[in-house]
């Protein structure tokens, strides 16, 4: 009941949000990216190092006169398989590939703005190969529905000098992509995910889940372009 009333109160309010990274409809290009099996180009060269994978980050951003690349909400990923963050606790359990937030993959510093008043909820660094790096959770109170906002692979200077029960208010800039060394070793970009209900998470929440539990997490984190607003311009 929470997540549907969520929906509802965040489709209301569309017209509101402020968007959460920089971008000009009027002249900015976005690049839909797949991470999936589909996706014959990303070889384990290209996924096993740092460097390879902003690489070819860069060059399809480049080849496409792109500001941002933009996806991945509900998609099953094999780019996980690089990281043992994704295993399951014992082995042959079932991994977790099932993305819960959209990735806007682009330049390192690159703002991040609040699309609403927030609070500072919890925030960490998140310091494990492949992992979110650098994180900062913002809770919100909206039409009287209580939600979160997850913001993930900034720049360490990001958590540096802020406490939890800080204010941010809607369209302030409180947070930039970080480099690969801060950021959980991933090519610059923000993983964006709207949380329902936290449970006594603090300054980190699955971004990722078991496909067999798809239902169960997606109810939880909603589609995040309800407040991005950006599938509209791919």
């Amino acid at each position: 009941m929470q997540s549907s009333l969520l929906n509802e109160v965040l489709e209301n309010h569309q017209k509101d949000f402020h968007p959460v990274v920089p971008f000009d409809s009027t002249k900015d290009v976005l690049l839909p990216f797949d991470f999936t099996s589909d996706n014959r180009e990303l070889t384990d060269d290209i996924l096993n190092d740092t460097k390879n994978f902003s690489f070819w980050v860069n060059e399809k951003l480049a080849s496409a006169n792109a500001l941002y690349g933009v996806g991945g909400y509900n998609e099953h990923r094999t780019v996980y398989s690089v990281s043992n963050v994704f295993d399951g606790e014992n082995p042959g359990d079932e991994p977790r590939r099932l993305h819960l937030g959209i990735d806007i993959w682009g330049k390192p510093q690159t703002a991040v703005m609040a699309p609403l008043d927030g609070i500072v909820h919890s925030f960490a660094f998140n310091n494990r190969f492949g992992d979110y790096g650098a994180t900062i959770i913002l809770s919100h109170l909206l039409d009287g529905i209580s939600f979160y906002t997850l913001y993930g692979h900034l720049s360490l200077s990001c958590i540096k000098n802020i406490q939890e029960g800080d204010r941010i208010g809607k369209g302030d800039m409180f947070a930039e992509f970080g480099l690969p060394s801060e950021n959980g070793q991933w090519p610059p970009h923000l993983h964006f995910q709207i949380i329902s209900e936290i449970e006594n998470y603090k300054g980190d929440y699955p971004g990722v889940c078991k496909f067999s539990e798809k239902e169960k997490w997606l109810g939880n984190s909603p589609d995040p372009d309800v407040i991005l607003q950006l599938n509209r311009f791919q």
